[in-house]
């Protein structure tokens, strides 16, 4: 007899990590918070650049939930932060400049046009499923192409303001607003995926990208459960989407473009797709040098930046978390071997 759903819940509760057996729960969201402020301080004329990579972040955290959690191939994540950038900049140009309601008007764009697209996409798996989520981003963008008398067409969508934030902090042209807002929604998003992956509902996704038919046999509901995972990437990315259309002022059709797709998608891998803390490693080292490689090669920074990436990927097969990986585990023997009084077993 197949055992109800709720044994399935119960199940991988015992094969967790409790968060409370950590002595640090919020190291990682302090820590992301800390390096962001030095940021910050470091490098006060680089805002922009910083403000795109804590926005960039963000959308590659929506794509390491779909991807690397519940084993969902995208290579269309654009259509769903699109969605949010022009949802924003529609909201603040036609309903109210108020930033905070734009950003969950866009998160909810975002997680509209997931559960809609998802709906049928995810009904499909392998090759397939990928062609239909890039055909899912190239139909939005010449929806948004098409309906230029709305989205600006070619020219993007521009000419819209954003209130200051909580009616005090003005989104001045140094960027310090943008980058301190965009820094705040990356930590609360990141703290909040973090508890979603550990709690049983991520853990169920992690055991259906493993195994669906296993989760099936037990009683789980694979397909609900893979368009949920699904709605809150589209949430997350179509909040990425909203901050980077309230901190530019445009939202534009490069927004849903493949390119677009497949850049956060290098990320993530680039990072390592097996923890959240992979895709922010992977967008920082990616953009970092995108950023150095373009100043160095203007014509030819493209092959720059793969020579290094390919270099990466095959020193640390894992993603750049590895490196974390590695450097807690020589801690830990450093730590047992003083322990010993510096014996080795």
């Amino acid at each position: 007899m197949t055992p109800p759903a709720a044994t399935l819940d119960a199940l991988p509760l015992a094969a967790s990590p409790a968060a409370a057996r950590r002595p640090w729960p919020l190291l990682p969201e302090c820590g992301l918070a800390a390096l962001g402020l030095a940021a910050y301080g470091l490098f006060p004329s680089d805002l922009g650049l910083l403000t795109n990579i804590c926005a960039m972040a963000l959308f590659a955290l929506s794509l390491n939930l779909v991807l690397g959690q519940a084993g969902i191939a995208s290579i269309g994540h654009a259509a769903l932060y699109g969605a949010g950038a022009y949802a924003a900049g529609l909201f603040a140009m036609h309903v109210s400049p108020e930033p905070l309601l734009g950003l969950a008007v866009g998160g909810l764009a975002g997680a509209a046009v997931a559960l809609a697209s998802g709906a049928v996409l995810l009904r499909s798996k392998g090759l397939t499923l990928v062609m239909l989520t890039i055909a899912t981003s190239q139909i939005l963008l010449e929806f948004a192409n098409w309906a230029r008398d709305i989205t600006g067409g070619d020219d993007g969508l521009t000419g819209f303001s954003v209130a200051p934030l909580l009616g005090r902090f003005e989104f001045d042209f140094a960027g310090r607003t943008g980058y301190l807002y965009t820094l705040a929604v990356l930590v609360v998003a990141f703290l909040g995926l973090r508890k979603l992956v550990d709690s049983p509902f991520g853990l169920t996704a992690r055991a259906i990208r493993l195994d669906a038919g296993r989760v099936e046999a037990l009683g789980g509901r694979v397909y609900p459960h893979l368009l949920a995972v699904y709605a809150i990437g589209g949430l997350v990315a179509g909040l990425a989407g909203a901050l980077t259309a309230q901190t530019t002022k445009v939202a534009s059709l490069s927004m849903l473009d493949f390119q677009l797709s497949a850049g956060v998608l290098i990320m993530v891998v680039l990072g390592g797709t097996s923890r959240l803390a992979g895709a922010i490693m992977g967008t920082i080292a990616y953009m970092v040098i995108q950023h150095v490689a373009s100043g160095l090669s203007p014509h030819h920074w493209l092959l720059v930046l793969g020579v290094l990436l390919v270099a990466t990927m095959m020193a640390l097969p894992g993603g750049l978390i590895q490196l974390v990986d590695m450097l807690r585990a020589g801690i830990t023997a450093w730590w047992r071997r003083r322990g010993n009084g510096g014996s080795t077993p």
